[in-house]
């Protein structure tokens, strides 16, 4: 399975979206831009699109709530040690309230990984943020064997937030 991306304003993606039905997109509304997914076995409809290979899936990406990309961008070196950690996860974030669906995004060109998850809405995304679940997720990044250990990082990571529903501008 792949997923591709590619970005615009709302209204073209929207577009886009509109001219391939039978296609499996959700469009995502953030902070200055909007972000279509194209989720297919083949190649992407798109014409210039981020390319990525699903490592790992959960459950079925939904048209609705609050998506998460945390970008994370690793050495070729570190990809197998990035790659088997998370392969291997707790998986808590699974029964976690609000959670909807977990996607694993291996770049197709580039360094840069999005462990990308889907919530009922950004209030499950922080609560998921204070839980127990989710500080023992990252603690084993500080442990000897953990990934912090290792340099396998190329830049630092960063996270973009995205809607289903645009953005509503503040008077």
């Amino acid at each position: 399975m792949y997923i591709y991306l590619t970005s615009g304003t709302g209204e073209f993606m929207e577009q886009v979206k509109n001219k391939y039905l039978d296609e499996q997109m959700i469009l995502l509304h953030g902070e200055g831009n909007s972000v279509l997914i194209h989720e297919t076995e083949g190649k992407s409809v798109f014409a210039t699109p981020r390319k990525f290979e699903v490592l790992d899936s959960v459950n079925k990406l939904e048209e609705r709530g609050f998506f998460v990309f945390n970008n994370i961008p690793v050495t070729d070196e570190g990809r197998p040690v990035f790659e088997h950690r998370f392969l291997n996860r707790a998986r808590a974030i699974e029964d976690e309230p609000g959670f909807v669906a977990f996607r694993l995004l291996r770049p197709l060109n580039g360094d840069t990984y999005i462990v990308m998850t889907q919530w009922n809405g950004p209030h499950s995304f922080e609560a998921w943020k204070s839980s127990q679940a989710y500080k023992t997720a990252h603690a084993q990044r500080e442990e000897p064997t953990g990934v912090r250990q290792q340099n396998i990082f190329s830049a630092a990571s960063y996270v973009s937030t995205y809607s289903v529903a645009p953005q509503e501008e503040e008077a």
